[in-house]
């Protein structure tokens, strides 16, 4: 595009977004999850990685005017088997959402890394056949697990797997306006229990561990944006208040509470907010 055509046709000032379906998760955003880019989720596992991707699969079917992008989506999984019954239960507490929601969602099982290489070419047929706005990749690190060998080669091979597949899906947001979603799993960090930060590389508590994305510093150059979910178990009451079990054990008792932050984004301070989990979806405290 020259100069005369950018005066005459004036690029957007703000990009897309779509809604989180929770106005305080929006706000923590931006106003959302933005369209043309790439952003990733990481958590361990039960954290509500997934639960937060199954309630992106129905936000995208609603209206724009209630921060949707009125369109279908696919869900690439690779964690099994498809959470069908919570997305179910979650169409059912969802206003706004058209007749039959779960017609509009698109599932495709994901064995390998070379299976979504292969995959992705019929993006190009399958999006705007049934009017696809969402993808959303759960997850991407167990499409690499135990697959490459932890040599130089390998690993090389491996970072170059990396660039063609989020290349490519970089390539298909922008030419279809997509939203994309990838979920990570995390790894275990031993060493110093100081933050620790190479590029796009940072290590967080969760659980009271100290872990980081899976898939390392190769991949996080990936990602256009990385959001962290992580959990703190705290003892609720004091020991004057203990539960004792029927064999006369003392019992811990304890409450999950849930934080999601923005580790990096070019749009987004660095910023965080605590979240639950109810029937009717994520939700922001």
């Amino acid at each position: 595009m020259n100069p005369e055509e950018l005066l005459r046709h004036p690029l957007p000032t703000e990009t897309p977004k779509l809604t989180l379906g929770c106005p305080l998760l929006d706000r923590l955003l931006g106003g959302g999850v933005p369209i043309d880019t790439i952003t990733e989720i990481v958590a361990e596992s039960g954290t509500g990685k997934t639960q937060l991707s199954l309630q992106l699969l129905l936000a995208a079917q609603l209206p724009t005017s209630h921060g949707g992008l009125s369109a279908s989506s696919l869900y690439l999984h690779s964690e099994f088997p498809f959470p069908f019954r919570r997305l179910h239960q979650l169409s059912l507490r969802r206003p706004h959402l058209p007749e039959n929601p779960l017609d509009r969602v698109f599932v495709q099982p994901l064995h390998s890394a070379d299976h979504l290489l292969d995959l992705l070419p019929r993006l190009d047929f399958l999006v705007p056949k049934f009017n696809i706005k969402l993808i959303v990749i759960d997850s991407i690190a167990a499409l690499f697990r135990g697959e490459f060998e932890n040599t130089p080669v390998e690993l090389k091979r491996r970072s170059s797997m990396f660039f063609k597949i989020s290349s490519k899906l970089k390539f298909h947001a922008r030419k279809f306006g997509l939203a994309i979603v990838l979920t990570n799993q995390v790894v275990d960090v031993m060493g110093s229990s100081e933050s620790l930060r190479i590029g796009n590389s940072v290590s967080f508590f969760s659980s009271g561990r100290r872990v980081s994305a899976a898939l390392g510093l190769s991949w996080a150059n990936c990602v256009n944006t990385r959001l962290f979910m992580w959990r703190e178990d705290e003892r609720i009451g004091s020991s004057e208040n203990e539960i004792v079990g029927e064999e006369g054990e003392t019992l811990e008792n304890f409450q999950t509470r849930r934080f999601i932050r923005v580790v990096f984004a070019p749009h987004l301070p660095d910023s965080s907010c605590e979240f639950v989990i109810r029937r009717e979806g994520v939700f922001g405290v």
